[in-house]
């Protein structure tokens, strides 16, 4: 591993009166990442609308700088990756935001 501190499911700060968990935050380097599974009931539409609440909560979580979003897609649920990964990687965010789908088609 290249990183000695990595902590699983975080505790977020209170966003909209509820209380989250980070899949995983490396607090040194500021980074959180996002982990998510496509499925026949959590295609495109569903994913994309998650991610938006994730990149807004992150963007006041205080150990956040960068939100990694990995989306494991193996059965192709997802119709247009490339258009997905546009629109929630638009670079006017207070973090940086990088979507990256696999496998890769």
């Amino acid at each position: 591993m290249y990183y000695l501190d990595i902590r699983a499911e975080e505790w977020n700060p209170s966003y909209a009166g509820r209380s989250t968990r980070s899949d995983f935050l490396l607090k040194n380097e500021e980074i959180v990442i996002e982990v998510k599974k496509t499925n026949k009931n959590l295609k495109d539409k569903k994913i994309g609308e998650q991610l938006i609440i994730d990149i807004e909560k992150y963007q006041a979580h205080p150990n956040c700088k960068k939100l990694y979003c990995f989306i494991y897609d193996p059965e192709e649920f997802i119709i247009n990756p490339a258009g997905l990964i546009g629109d929630l990687e638009k670079p006017k965010r207070e973090i940086e935001v990088k979507i990256i789908i696999k496998p890769e088609r």
